[in-house]
């Protein structure tokens, strides 16, 4: 059992940055790919990256790439989301995720809101 706490959202300007958090735990966190979703009104949870167990691959979607970087620190159990260039339509509310393969995601934090004002 895994449990994830997000933190760090909050309101931002247009070409602003916001770093998240996630909160793990747990002694088996680094066996975890840890992923970052999102999800804004009216629409579909939406894939934003995902990081291996050890941190050496990572992935993303394509409305991020080259803006957002997602890292982990295996020794404090934690996980970031560094968010930049922020544009109105990454408004949403970001989740955490935990799951053993890239795949499948079983854990789930409560998610945190991020606004980005145009």
């Amino acid at each position: 059992q895994v449990q994830l706490v997000e933190s760090g959202g909050g309101l931002v300007h247009t070409g602003g940055s916001l770093r998240l958090s996630c909160a793990a735990s747990g002694r088996t966190f680094n066996t975890y790919y840890m992923g970052w979703f999102r999800q804004a009104p009216g629409k579909e949870r939406e894939f934003v990256g995902v990081i291996s167990g050890n941190g050496g691959t990572t992935y993303y979607g394509d409305s991020v790439k080259g803006r957002f970087t997602i890292s982990r620190d295996n020794a404090k159990n934690t996980l970031y989301l560094q968010m930049n260039s922020l544009k109105p339509e990454d408004t949403a509310v970001y989740y955490c995720a935990a799951g053993l393969t890239r795949a499948t995601y079983p854990y789930w934090g409560q998610g945190t809101q991020v606004t980005v004002s145009s």
